[in-house]
Parts: C-alpha cells; sequence; structure tokens
C-alpha cells in the first residue's frame, strides 16, 4: 500500500506524494501525483518518456523532397503563366491596344499575388512556439509561468496549447493545422493566412485564365465545325462535351469547396486536426447507432 505525503511550502504550492513512485513536473521540478502543478501550472501527462526522433538521414530527405516539389509546383505555376500569356496575348492586343494593356495588367497582378502568397506559405516558418524557461523551481519558473503547458517528447521542450509536432518538419507548430505537401510546409499560425490567400488567388486566377482562354478559342476559331471534326464511328459529340463539361464543373466546385472549408477554418479559429478528431467520434458513434438499428430491425423481423 503506498503512503501518501502532503506538502505545502511557503510559496502555497501543494504536492502530494507517494512512496516511491510520484511522477515529476517537467516544467519546474516538482514530484507530484496530478497531472496538473499548482505552482507553475504545466501538464504532465503521466510519464514523460522521452521518444527516440527520427533519423537524421531520413528526415533530411524528406524535407529535401518537400521543398523539391513545392520548386517543382513554382516552376509550373510560371511556365503555365507566361505559356498562357505567349499564346493568348497576341489575340487579345489585335483586338485593341488598351484592351491588351489592361488584361497585361490584371495578369500581372494575379501572378504576382499568386506566387507572392505560395513563396511566403512554403518557405516561411510555419510557426515556432516561444522560447519559455522551465526546469528550476522557484528561481527559473514563476506561479503560473506555465499554464497549461506540455512537454514535446520529441524536441524536449516545452509545448504550449493546440500546437502539434510535425515529423516531416522535426519542430512543434503552433496552431497547427496540416502538413500540406503541395507547398513542402507545415499550415501554423504563421503561415496560415498566406495559405488561404493563395488558394483564393489561384481559384481567380484560374477562373480568369478559363474566361480569357475561352474568348480566345472563340475569336480565333470562328469557323471551326467542331460537329465534323467531333464525329467518328461510336463517337457521340454531346456525350463527349456533357462529360468534358461535368468534369470541369466537378473539379471546380470540389476545389472551391475545400477553399470556402479553410477559409472558415481560419476565422472560426479552429484547426483541422480538431476537426478530424470530431468527425472521427461522430463516424464512431453513427456505426454504433447503424448497428443498434440493424439488430433491433432484424429482432422485430
Amino acid at each position: 500500500m503506498d503512503v501518501k505525503e502532503t506538502i505545502e511550502d511557503e510559496h502555497g504550492a501543494t504536492t502530494i506524494l507517494t512512496d516511491g513512485r510520484e511522477p515529476t513536473c517537467w516544467g519546474c521540478g516538482l514530484r507530484l501525483l496530478a497531472f496538473k502543478c499548482a505552482w507553475c501550472g504545466a501538464i504532465t501527462q503521466g510519464e514523460q518518456n522521452s521518444r527516440r526522433p527520427d533519423s537524421r538521414c531520413f528526415s533530411r530527405w524528406r524535407r529535401a523532397r518537400d521543398r523539391l516539389f513545392a520548386a517543382i509546383l513554382a516552376l509550373f505555376m510560371l511556365f503555365v503563366i507566361c505559356g498562357g500569356a505567349w499564346a493568348v496575348y497576341p489575340v487579345v492586343f489585335a483586338i485593341g491596344f488598351s484592351y491588351g494593356v489592361f488584361h497585361c495588367v490584371v495578369t500581372a497582378i494575379l501572378s504576382l499575388i499568386t506566387l507572392s502568397t505560395f513563396c511566403f506559405a512554403a518557405f516561411r516558418s510555419a510557426g515556432a512556439p516561444p522560447n519559455v524557461s522551465w526546469g528550476s523551481f522557484p528561481v527559473v519558473v514563476g506561479r503560473n509561468g506555465l499554464n497549461d503547458y506540455t512537454f514535446c517528447a520529441y524536441c524536449q521542450k516545452p509545448k504550449p496549447l493546440r500546437a502539434h509536432h510535425c515529423r516531416s518538419c522535426r519542430a512543434c507548430v503552433t496552431d497547427m493545422d496540416h502538413h500540406c505537401p503541395f507547398i513542402g510546409n507545415c499550415v501554423g499560425a504563421a503561415n496560415h493566412r498566406f495559405f488561404v490567400a493563395f488558394l483564393i488567388s489561384v481559384v481567380v486566377s484560374c477562373a480568369y485564365v478559363v474566361a480569357m482562354a475561352t474568348y480566345a478559342a472563340v475569336f480565333v476559331w470562328p469557323r471551326v465545325d467542331l460537329g465534323v471534326h467531333l464525329k467518328s464511328p461510336g463517337l457521340d459529340s454531346p456525350e463527349l462535351l456533357k462529360e468534358i463539361v461535368a468534369a470541369l464543373a466537378t473539379s471546380a466546385l470540389f476545389l472551391s469547396a475545400r477553399g470556402f472549408l479553410l477559409v472558415y477554418l481560419a476565422f472560426a479559429g479552429q484547426v483541422r486536426l480538431i476537426l478530424d478528431r470530431f468527425m472521427m467520434f461522430s463516424c464512431r458513434n453513427r456505426c454504433k447507432c447503424a448497428a443498434v438499428a440493424a439488430t433491433l430491425f432484424y429482432l422485430r423481423r
């Protein structure tokens, strides 16, 4: 049977000790039975066992892969912008000089916003937790100095509330949403607004490109008889056109829905990890309810 002892020091911090099995607060060093320290407010999640981090070679390879993919995506956007301007703007300037200058300015603004927000989201830090003093009582750590802080088993450092450790970036990220492979970086407190602005600018730019490409195609190919060129044995051109339009509409719908969801999460102060946990819990409850309903239906029969 364990022997418990309650000690109250001159600072007013109450510590509950046990016989040889007490956990130790990582924030200030007090031995506690409770999970939250009464002095500094740090949360000790049971035994704070350090976890072995990923190998340095594997982490470097994963980081280099993400950066390479982000660079390839940036080059692809430049290729699409330059190729589209080279193909479309001779037609636009043929209509009128002022008309061409106007669309050149619009293209330059949209391209600059898209590329700048992409670079800020991809190559800027996602948000590192603040450096706080810890480990000494009561000189270094004051009362409630680490309130609601937890301890990261990978970084071996204090971690604030709503911060998560990313194994790809090998660091803790404040208000981490997710690790996006398209930008090769985490989406956190420091670059969340740039990521949302990048998604909005991409949707607006794509809509502008589709409108300009459609207008240029109609202007360049006014005499092309699509019915003659598309008709072939076993191919129905109206059905093909319906499938193409449905595919484009579906892609635009899902991309816009994803963008609106991220905008909502940004303004509501939520993160994707919390939403995923809620959805997982909701799905489990739905599965249980469905199983109970199926059982009752079978018994009634």
